[in-house]
């Protein structure tokens, strides 16, 4: 198969053609200053409030509630920082897991560098947060919960409506990063009880350099960067304009066509699954059996290393990660699957294969052929692996 096979949706998508033609006229059209009181400006700030209304609809809330960012990261920092800072007075205990993606650990840490005193909650064998676990950490200068929608190696979905009713009985505020989960997930924010919610549009289809953080009216948070008065004088800067119009064409997009991808990528990644397992020995699959999303598989290959595994499928046109893409240049084994109870040995030899909407179930065939020999090959090198 001479054609590129793409499996590492987790890491960021192809923009989706109907994103692509809903962004076109911000680059001729509205080119405004959407603060600008002229009429250039305001038809660029139509075009975002149109969009705020779009996105706060499928997550049935007040578009007020919806803060635009330059993406995840930013969401998650400003989030955390954000409550830390506004609640300085009422307590300094943060509560976390210890799965959550770079950008929520690393802010936690800073925190915890400055004199906050930070909860890293484990995880069972499946990736699971504990709610007895998260019952015996909550203290009274408790102020906020962080346990991510679901999980960017794993896709191990948490028990986040749980999470959110324990965090209310206690008076906490609860922040989900959801990044992972937005377009997959049917997520109705008037119901689930989170206090705010991290989203990026380049994991649906959308473009990359937007994010979103929602914030329920009457959460408490400041500013991580001043400036203007811009997004409810949360987030300074002038907006994305293309950007937000994309990023709410792609969130309109996933929700009207997420029953039918979830299930043809739960198809796939079965397929996938089964075709590994039935045809490579000494194989084992990360995660939940059950609580994950539709498009995700994690498995380690004993004996071998991951970045083998990755360049040798590379050759044959298949793209694949060793996890999360923000930690790709590191060479320490993922902390997701060590929080799992995984040997070093094995996190190593571990694989995200992470499936979109293009995928087809010949390109899943041709991947397994392709992974058979390569991890044979590998093996062959290895003096970890003993031939039975």
């Amino acid at each position: 198969m001479s054609k590129t096979i793409y499996l590492d949706h987790s890491a960021t998508t192809r923009i989706h053609p109907e994103v692509k033609e809903a962004m076109m006229p911000c680059w001729d059209d509205f080119y405004g200053n959407p603060s600008s009181l002229h009429h250039k400006g305001r038809e660029a700030r139509q075009g975002i409030e149109s969009a705020r209304a779009t996105i706060a609809g499928y997550f049935n809330c007040d578009p007020k509630e919806i803060i635009f960012t330059s993406g995840g990261t930013e969401s998650d920092n400003l989030a955390i920082f954000g409550v830390a800072k506004a609640l300085k007075t009422k307590g300094n205990h943060i509560i976390t897991s210890a799965i959550e993606h770079h950008a929520v650990l690393n802010t936690c840490s800073q925190l915890k560098k400055e004199g906050s005193e930070v909860t890293f909650l484990p995880v069972d064998k499946f990736g699971l947060v504990s709610l007895e676990e998260l019952k015996k950490s909550i203290r009274p200068e408790t102020i906020l919960i962080s346990i991510m929608y679901a999980n960017n190696e794993t896709g191990v979905i948490q028990p986040v409506e749980e999470i959110g009713r324990l965090a209310r009985e206690h008076k906490i505020v609860f922040h989900t990063d959801a990044v992972q989960g937005i377009g997959k997930i049917k997520i109705d924010l008037n119901k689930l009880p989170v206090d705010l919610m991290t989203g990026s549009a380049h994991k649906i289809y959308g473009p990359k350099g937007i994010g979103l953080l929602y914030i329920r009216k009457g959460t408490r948070l400041l500013p991580s960067q001043v400036g203007g008065h811009h997004e409810f004088k949360r987030r300074a800067g002038t907006e994305n304009v293309a950007g937000i119009i994309g990023f709410a064409k792609a969130v309109e997009l996933a929700h009207q066509q997420m029953d039918t991808n979830n299930k043809k990528t739960a198809d796939l990644r079965d397929r996938l699954q089964d075709g590994i397992v039935k045809n490579i020995p000494e194989v084992q699959v990360n995660g939940h059996p059950t609580a994950r999303l539709p498009n995700l598989l994690n498995i380690s290959f004993k004996y071998v290393e991951g970045e083998g595994i990755i360049l040798n499928l590379d050759t044959n046109g298949i793209c694949v990660s060793s996890g999360s893409a923000c930690t790709s240049e590191s060479l320490e084994p993922s902390h997701v699957l060590g929080a799992m109870g995984l040997p070093a040995e094995d996190a190593h030899g571990s694989i995200r294969f992470s499936l979109g909407l293009a995928n087809t179930a010949e390109e899943i065939d041709f991947t397994v052929d392709c992974l058979i020999k390569t991890i044979d090959k590998l093996r062959q090198m290895s003096p970890l692996y003993k031939k039975k």
